[in-house]
């Protein structure tokens, strides 16, 4: 075997398992639950957490942890496929009705997108966060606590400014994938 061949072996071998590494979040989730008609299925995975979260509309798909009160304060990821790319916000919720993205207003972009789909009128986004990540705009995530979670979608406009046509918040044991 010549030595660029022995490369490209090598190469399309590490190609193959940081693919496969990056796809273990996209379909194995540790919990999944239907509120009323999005889905959320996710795993907590030492320091981070896996979302993948669906909804019935061709614009945006949201959900946010640890709001204070409505939006204020919450840690909001929100995004929408376009022509089959994905665009993902890492927001703060900088009012009872308002949000922002991190980098607006002096944290950081933490969020890493996984995937995410445009099939028919359903819209699904997959990404991963950490836990903790220090920037004061995300707040922590405790997965043993009662986490309140956010849950949102916009009409079928890929454009984030759009009101949402839909939005419930509820508590979930991010651990045990109960909900109160």
């Amino acid at each position: 075997m010549s030595f660029r061949r022995g490369v490209v072996s090598t190469f399309g071998l590490l190609s193959c398992s940081l693919l496969l590494a990056g796809s273990l979040y996209a379909g194995t989730y540790q919990h999944s639950l239907t509120i009323d008609t999005m889905s959320l299925d996710w795993s907590v995975n030492s320091d981070t957490l896996a979302v993948k979260v669906a909804a019935p509309t061709t614009g945006w798909v949201g959900v946010g942890f640890n709001p204070s009160d409505m939006m204020k304060d919450a840690n909001i990821i929100i995004g929408y496929v376009k022509d089959g790319k994905v665009k993902i916000s890492d927001d703060f919720g900088t009012g009872v009705t308002s949000h922002a993205p991190d980098e607006r207003r002096g944290g950081s972009s933490n969020v890493t997108v996984v995937g995410g789909s445009e099939v028919g009128k359903t819209t699904t986004l997959e990404f991963t966060i950490p836990l903790k990540s220090g920037d004061a705009k995300d707040g922590m995530i405790d997965p043993a606590a009662e986490t309140k979670v956010m849950l949102a979608y916009g009409p079928d406009r890929d454009s984030m400014r759009m009101k949402h046509v839909y939005d419930k918040i509820v508590t979930i044991n991010l651990s045990t994938g109960t909900m109160k």
